[in-house]
């Protein structure tokens, strides 16, 4: 049950190649929120060097926000990861006696695109990435509709305002952490709805 440790906020954003299979994360914010207080503690927040297509397209741009100028000279994914396990380290996130989880929107961020970036590289994904919580699925659970439009419908079905700008990685974060703050201030007990891999 989520109550009982802390959980980790991470939605990842990714360049925009419609007529390419391979996509790039571009930025990998992680937020992590109190499992009893559902304050936010701790922010990672990076963004990351493509490297199969080092420059983005305009279409990605106006997507995410995110323009070259952000993503040029920046860590890989592979250096990028391992600050994220130095910052997990830090935040005490990966002593076996704490017990913590991801919560995405969706399952693609954790279920596909990272992993399937990772193969591409030839780089191992850790254990902490292989469970999560799709907000999705517990809103539904919740409020007992699917949310379509993501993170916009469920703000709406919550009465709250959306934080900062859709489709920015970090802003993602903050809206999920307050939808879940919601939730959980509702009595929802939010649990873990990956399958083990």
């Amino acid at each position: 049950l989520l109550h009982h440790f802390p959980t980790c906020i991470a939605q990842l954003c990714v360049s925009c190649f419609s007529f390419c299979p391979i996509q790039e994360i571009i930025e990998f914010p992680i937020l992590k929120l109190n499992g009893r207080t559902m304050e936010i503690e701790s922010t990672f927040h990076m963004y990351v060097q493509p490297v199969v297509h080092p420059q983005l397209t305009p279409f990605c741009t106006e997507l995410t926000g995110i323009i070259q100028g952000m993503v040029d000279g920046q860590p890989s994914l592979q250096q990028v990861l391992e600050r994220v396990d130095e910052w997990m380290a830090k935040e005490g996130l990966l002593d076996p006696s704490v017990k913590s989880i991801f919560v995405t929107c969706g399952d693609w961020d954790l279920k596909v695109m990272l992993p399937g970036q990772c193969q591409y590289l030839g780089l191992p994904v850790a254990d902490y990435f292989k469970q999560w919580i799709n907000l999705k699925k517990a809103y539904s659970f919740a409020m007992g509709s699917w949310p379509k439009n993501g993170l916009l419908d469920m703000n709406k079905g919550l009465n709250l305002q959306h934080i900062g700008r859709p489709h920015s990685g970090i802003d993602d974060c903050k809206n999920i952490a307050n939808i879940m703050k919601t939730l959980a201030h509702r009595g929802f007990i939010f649990k873990q709805t990956s399958k083990p891999f």
